[in-house]
């Protein structure tokens, strides 16, 4: 089996690599039967010397490779057919800019593999940038915060070498008394709530969060059934809102009356209830004046974030009251911070925190006959042009056109 670590062609540039250089020399040693070569970049974080320095050879052509990964979508022109593929494709939830690619992937007989659908037998996914995403996220919005106010200056996250200096950059810091709502429990949320307990922010419950006023900033970190509930009165359950959240109704109104900041760390499922509208954004008691949407689905369940931003320009405006986008430090406007890719900005430690659970959970695999059923679930594509058994209701989605 010979894997090639191929090279990222997207725009804008992404400098992440699922396997640093010590990660693969680590999946070499654990797994002698394979061989490991590394497509040539001038953009990955690690240097192509950086991989010749651990023996791998570097070459501008993989074309002899069985399995191909990848991070971002890989353009058509690239594809190469009846190999094996890993990268986030964006097609799972038939997103129509990517329908021409698993279109391409099946007249290739490629067996396509999406990151997204490594997961447990449970449905829950062991890989992803999702800490990263959390941990930018939320610094994102503080440098929003002192920007605007004019309190302090922090530096973008990707003139920063890595996590340390980021950590480093917020000791220096002294936060206004604000109230903070983290939604989620997850990987994205749990790397926001890093940045919030290195700046020793106090976290609190939500019944004090919802009733009391401080004299030092504090958190509360909500979950789907804090911020949602069931229509008819009766107690809601988490496992019954993943399964059909269509009988529930948003409970966030009482957050968003308490909060300033509110850090979007939450997974949102098709038909789940918005945790505000445009409307609610207007009531004279709606208090957050400050978002960092990391999910950033728009003109969904963040009504404020009506686009997502970029890394070079990552802060906009949104005025209640016109809906419309305004300048992030207007009179009244809820500053926005809605960049849609934030590992990109911590491509190190994104890279080698990638790396770990792909080892983990990915690579063993290959050798172990599939024991964990890991492959079967994540395939998508089959090698002879069909959509897997898990995956045909994306048949429709194919067919369009």
């Amino acid at each position: 089996m010979k894997f090639a670590i191929i090279k990222e062609r997207k725009n804008p540039p992404d400098r992440r690599v699922v396997f640093s250089p010590e990660k693969l020399a680590e999946a070499r040693a654990q797994f002698p039967q394979a061989e490991f070569v590394v497509e040539s970049s001038d953009i990955r974080v690690f240097s192509d010397d950086a991989y010749k320095a651990q023996g791998f050879t570097v070459t501008n052509d993989v074309s002899d490779c069985d399995v191909m990964i990848g991070v971002k979508e890989v353009p058509l022109e690239a594809l190469l057919p009846n190999k094996k593929y890993f990268y986030f494709s964006h097609t799972i939830k038939k997103q129509p800019y990517n329908r021409k690619l698993l279109v391409d992937m099946l007249n290739k007989n490629i067996e396509m593999y999406d990151h997204e659908t490594i997961v447990k037998q449970s449905g829950t996914r062991l890989i992803g940038f999702g800490r990263y995403a959390g941990l930018v996220g939320a610094y994102n919005g503080f440098r929003a915060l002192g920007l605007r106010d004019g309190l302090f200056e922090l530096p973008k996250v990707e003139t920063l070498a890595d996590l340390n200096e980021v950590k480093a950059e917020l000791d220096k810091i002294t936060l206004p008394n604000i109230k903070i709502l983290l939604t989620g429990t997850g990987k994205v949320a749990m790397g926001a709530k890093e940045i919030l307990d290195h700046l020793k922010i106090k976290q609190v419950s939500d019944a004090i969060y919802l009733t009391s006023q401080f004299s030092e900033p504090v958190y509360v970190m909500a979950d789907v059934m804090e911020y949602a509930k069931r229509i008819d009165g009766k107690v809601g359950m988490k496992s019954e809102f993943y399964k059909d959240p269509s009988g529930y109704e948003s409970n966030f109104m009482p957050y968003a009356k308490e909060t300033d900041y509110f850090i979007a760390g939450h997974f949102y499922g098709n038909n789940a209830p918005y945790l505000f509208t445009r409307e609610d954004a207007k009531h004279p008691d709606f208090r957050i004046n400050l978002v960092a949407d990391i999910s950033c689905d728009i003109d969904g369940p963040v009504a404020s974030t009506i686009r997502p931003s970029t890394i070079a320009d990552p802060f906009y405006g949104y005025d209640p009251h016109t809906e419309t986008e305004v300048a992030y430090d207007a009179d009244k406007a809820i500053t926005m911070m809605a960049v849609d890719n934030l590992p990109c900005e911590l491509p190190k430690d994104a890279s080698e925190g990638f790396g770990e659970m792909f080892l983990e959970h990915v690579i063993p695999a290959f050798f172990n006959d599939d024991e964990r059923g890991i492959l079967k679930r994540a395939k998508i594509t089959t090698e002879d042009g069909k959509l897997t058994e898990r995956f045909k209701y994306l048949q429709n989605y194919v067919d369009v056109g």
